[in-house]
């Protein structure tokens, strides 16, 4: 399929300036094109390709010109937002033209009778949510990384974060999609209605779909009333099973959904918390919890987070802090926020994975994630969204180990940590995608029918495969 691709090169180089201006194309600047857009936040070089261009659109109709160009003499198109994803989904595998985003960065409306916002997909997400704030209102279903990553990003993967067990990840909030296909068509699917079962839910197939299927170029989302109070408990216990086994006593016992329900192994937490020169006893602690809970009655706000620490309490922790000021909350998530960059300081050769179970399997997915560190003498911290199931494990490389010899073993210890994850019932990702770093471990967890269905849809969208191939699937 790669070598019947087309080069980017003379007249079609002089359509693309034509279309949006020669200081948004990029060609013969390796330098650039290799720093920032020839890789996410994987970055491993067997990971990486450079594109041949790179071009910054700044509207749906420039869009829908390149994407006929493209389509006219079959060269691939990977579309790109922030460069924040942990798959290589936006990595131009086959070269052609790396369709950046960034120029698309336009909250275009907040419209507070209807409680949706109309944005473009270049938006960071924390820019979105100051301006929702303005309004009283907030973006329920945002991700970990909202300080970098784009909107546009978030929809392309489905992406959740520390809000999920109470609220659900992005595509629950996206009420409407503008696209541009493969082939240059615009399409309009939803807008501001917050119910429609109008044929098939085209909103729900590109919500997650890595950009294989459609170019992203308007999102409607719904917003909420923002919480007016807000208190966090952060626990450290003995052993994980106990910080696990409260997380459902908590919404069984207690009758409450916390709006957060976040672990860290003690691997993550030691690691962060020397790292930030934290004063808490972590050196005596498996496992801490940080729950958070939020509403428009203070009251109520307090009473279930008195509620979650005193069921905390019945599992002998070995402290219990409750965050009632917002200085006290900001130290706790900081410590929560800071694992993923304090893990990747402390050692270059890792995979960063972002696995699913159910929620009652967590505990023996720990035990059997302790396993697979022997059989392989590694150390794999594990932090992430106890709520939900969806944990980060971070196998790292033997310190002894080459770079050669890390590479050779890497496949083998992804391979036994997913055959675990299918075997309790779980999957591959949650919330970071497949992209090309994962897509040969799809059929762990998905059989050869199921694979076979998303072929036929991406040829459906996409007949010549120009649109981000070698994604998701060969």
């Amino acid at each position: 399929m790669a070598n019947t691709y087309a080069k980017v090169e003379g007249a079609t180089v002089d359509r693309l300036i034509e279309i949006c201006g020669a200081d948004q194309v990029i060609v013969g600047d390796d330098e650039k094109r290799i720093t920032r857009y020839s890789h996410d936040m994987v970055t491993e070089k067997k990971y990486a390709h450079l594109p041949e261009i790179v071009v910054k659109p700044g509207s749906t109709s420039e869009i829908s010109q390149i994407m006929k160009l493209a389509s006219q003499h079959r060269i691939p198109v990977t579309p790109r937002g922030a460069g924040s994803g942990l798959s290589g989904g936006a990595v131009p595998l086959y070269g052609g033209i790396c369709l950046s985003l960034e120029r698309m960065n336009h909250i275009l409306e907040i419209d507070s009778k209807n409680l949706i916002a109309v944005v473009e997909p270049g938006v960071v997400t924390n820019k979105f949510e100051e301006a929702a704030m303005e309004k009283g209102l907030f973006f329920a279903g945002y991700p970990m990384s909202d300080e970098f990553c784009f909107v546009g990003g978030n929809v392309a993967e489905n992406a959740g974060g520390g809000r999920a067990i109470k609220y659900g990840v992005t595509g629950r909030y996206v009420t409407g999609l503008e696209a541009v296909l493969p082939t240059g068509e615009v399409v309009q699917f939803g807008g501001k209605r917050l119910k429609d079962v109008t044929g098939y839910n085209f909103i729900g197939l590109l919500t997650g779909s890595e950009g294989t299927l459609a170019v992203i170029t308007k999102i409607y989302i719904r917003l909420l009333p923002r919480p007016k109070h807000r208190l966090t408990v952060a626990v450290l216990f003995k052993d994980a099973q106990s910080a696990i086994d409260v997380v459902a006593s908590i919404m069984t016992s207690g009758g409450i959904v916390p709006t957060s329900a976040e672990f860290i192994d003690r691997k993550s937490l030691t690691e962060t918390c020397e790292q930030l020169g934290e004063t808490i006893p972590y050196r005596d602690a498996d496992a801490m919890m940080l729950f958070e809970v939020d509403g428009v009655h203070e009251g109520e706000v307090r009473s279930d987070a008195a509620t979650i620490e005193n069921l905390c309490r019945q599992h002998d922790p070995i402290a219990v802090y409750l965050g009632d000021k917002a200085e006290d909350s900001e130290r706790f998530w900081k410590i929560r926020k800071r694992v993923p960059l304090a893990l990747r300081r402390g050692s270059t050769l890792q995979s960063i994975e972002d696995v699913v179970v159910p929620i009652a399997s967590i505990p023996q997915f720990l035990k059997r994630l302790r396993e697979i560190e022997r059989q392989f003498d590694i150390d794999i911290p594990c932090f992430g969204h106890a709520g939900d199931g969806n944990l980060h494990a971070h196998p790292k490389s033997n310190p002894s180990w080459s770079n050669e010899e890390w590479e050779d073993r890497e496949p083998q210890i992804l391979s036994e940590l997913y055959r675990v994850v299918n075997e309790l019932g779980g999957t591959i990702s949650g919330e970071h995608g497949i992209g090309h770093k994962r897509k040969q471990y799809m059929h762990l967890v998905m059989g050869e029918t199921e694979i076979e269905l998303m072929r036929r849809i991406k040829k459906v969208f996409d007949p010549d495969n120009i649109l981000n191939p070698g994604k998701i699937f060969d």
